[in-house]
């Protein structure tokens, strides 16, 4: 193994031995904290009594005949959610999340598409099952986490488990499947009929998470914030933290992320770069709007200058700041594309890591990541031990088409062969549809998505994600959107940016900034068109700005 790699975690080969395991060493531990419904009095779940749960689950599933069946499951996170989850990825059925925010026709054809014949669902759902029942028809059971008594359509989720608890479990306990074999469905966006289903296997999930902590640790007590149908989230901090024998907190609304903070205290949490970039641009416009740039900017400059003689001052210096995440975070992993420098420089400056990788979900989802010990905040750092990483048709830059082999990459697309042929070769090599380059330090650099590249009509390359990082770091800019303008043969000649503001600008004025910034870069990179909305950029469920959005 590589010096590269700092840390030898504890091994496992199946979903169920590292369940098992932290049961056996960690029983009495919490390990998960939530609280139920509309509640403000948090529920705390030993993983001894999380096991018996989901074994008595696993065992009524199974005595209804549905132990190696494609079980769906629709809803906001939750204690249930996960319960159902590893319920089934530990026995020998197939998992399918379903993202809660598609439209109707989009999550019906993921249902039928996936071949689902359970469908697990919140109280939030409840009446769009009812009303689309006729429309699943090849679901052959609804089971409601919050239904009280079964009835014609729809079983009771406690009923199920009261079931589960009278009966024997070892049938249960005794199935498996192939560890090749398919294990976790999960569905890409896109429209009715493109969505693809992203085939994982038990092998590349246990992969995943025991080389990620090759390259990085998690620990202590973590706050769930994205859905649990990204694998970012749903493999990585739902699965990792049973593995490592960490307290899973639930946040099941966004709008009480400082809240939760705050009670749970947690030591870690996984983001992306929007929740990063809005955590950033709060925090700064809060100590400008209180007077205080000028003492915050002169305890970075003493917290930087002690650290350099072994003094390390940030907990006693940003005690108020750091507070607001619950006083004792002290990582931010942060994937789904590249985080800007001076954000990654900020929470260091204030004594939080904040841990950049690159992950995509037909890699279950991880490649690369960085190691708290030498952070980088330009790279998405070291590829995960068990994966090779090549460029493909570099250019004179170094920058290609990066390609991923090896045990996290997926099966395939569920029943879609020719779309599978696309992107993944008969020697294992995934094209991952996203641009960058290794540098000299082994650290792999992303430079933009390959859907996104505007090529002008000069022959240039342009990365709008590389401009877009520029702009973003204009304070009164909040989002960014880069496209190539076109003339009246359809040719790209320039760009243009359009922008929402977080406070009232000139056009003039926001044009200039924007000149400002980007005059550090080749000319053929400058905008020559400025549109500023009047409202938010439409976004993703995890918070991503539609690029096709009109």
């Amino acid at each position: 193994m590589s010096k590269k790699y700092r840390y030898v975690p504890k091994m496992a080969s199946s979903i169920r031995e590292m369940v098992e395991s932290t049961v056996s060493a960690h029983g009495d531990d919490i390990s998960h904290m939530f609280k139920a419904g509309r509640s403000d009095e948090v529920t705390s779940v030993t993983f001894r009594e999380f096991y018996d749960i989901i074994e008595n689950l696993g065992a009524a599933l199974n005595d209804m005949g549905y132990g190696r069946s494609h079980i769906a499951c629709v809803g906001e996170n939750s204690f249930d959610w996960i319960c159902a989850y590893i319920s089934v990825i530990q026995g020998a059925g197939v998992f399918i999340p379903v993202d809660k925010d598609l439209p109707t026709d989009d999550k019906i054809h993921v249902l039928t598409e996936s071949d689902a014949e359970v469908l697990f669902f919140s109280d939030k759902y409840e009446s769009w099952v009812r009303d689309n029942i006729k429309h699943l028809k090849n679901i052959k059971c609804f089971i409601g986490f919050s239904v009280e008594e079964d009835d014609k359509k729809i079983k009771s989720y406690k009923k199920l488990l009261e079931k589960g608890a009278s009966l024997d479990r070892s049938e249960y306990d005794s199935m498996h499947s192939d560890e090749h074999d398919l294990k976790l469905m999960v569905y890409t966006s896109g429209t009715t009929g493109i969505a693809k289903g992203v085939m994982l296997s038990e092998h590349n999930l246990v992969s995943v998470i025991v080389n990620a902590l090759y390259v990085t640790q998690i620990f202590g007590k973590s706050l769930s914030i994205l859905p649990y149908h990204h694998t970012y989230e749903g493999v990585l901090d739902v699965v990792g933290c049973i593995f490592e024998a960490n307290t899973l907190c639930i946040n099941n609304s966004l709008k009480r992320i400082v809240k939760d903070l705050q009670e749970y205290q947690p030591t870690q949490i996984f983001i992306v770069p929007a929740i990063a970039e809005f955590m950033y641009s709060s925090i700064l416009k809060n100590i400008k709007q209180q007077g205080k740039e000028k003492s915050f900017n002169g305890a970075v400059l003493l917290a930087r200058s002690m650290r350099k003689i072994g003094i390390d001052l940030r907990p006693v210096l940003f005690k108020t700041l750091r507070n607001v995440f619950g006083g004792k975070l002290v990582k931010i992993i942060c994937g789904g594309a590249p985080i800007r420098p001076e954000i990654g420089k900020f929470f260091d400056d204030i004594g939080i890591n904040l841990i950049g990788g690159y992950g995509i979900t037909e890699c279950s989802p991880l490649v690369s990541v960085n190691d708290e010990k030498s952070l980088t905040y330009d790279t998405v750092g070291y590829a995960l031990p068990c994966t090779q990483i090549r460029i493909d048709q570099p250019n004179e830059e170094g920058i290609g088409e990066i390609l991923v082999k090896g045990d996290t990459v997926m099966l395939g697309y569920y029943k879609q062969p020719e779309k599978t042929a696309e992107v993944l070769t008969e020697d294992g090599w995934f094209y991952t549809g996203d641009y960058g380059y290794v540098n000299k330090q082994e650290r792999l650099v992303i430079t933009g998505r390959k859907k996104n590249i505007i090529v002008l009509s000069n022959g240039k390359n342009i990365y709008p994600e590389e401009i877009e990082g520029y702009i973003q770091s204009i304070p009164f800019v909040e989002e960014v959107l880069v496209k190539g303008l076109k003339n009246d043969k359809g040719d790209e000649t320039s760009l243009e940016a359009e922008v929402y503001l977080n406070e009232p600008h000139d056009d003039s004025e926001v044009m200039a900034a924007i000149q400002k910034k980007l005059s550090i870069l080749p000319s053929y990179k400058n905008v020559s068109k400025l549109t500023v909305r009047s409202e938010p950029f439409p976004k993703t469920s995890t918070n991503k700005i539609k690029r096709q959005y009109s």
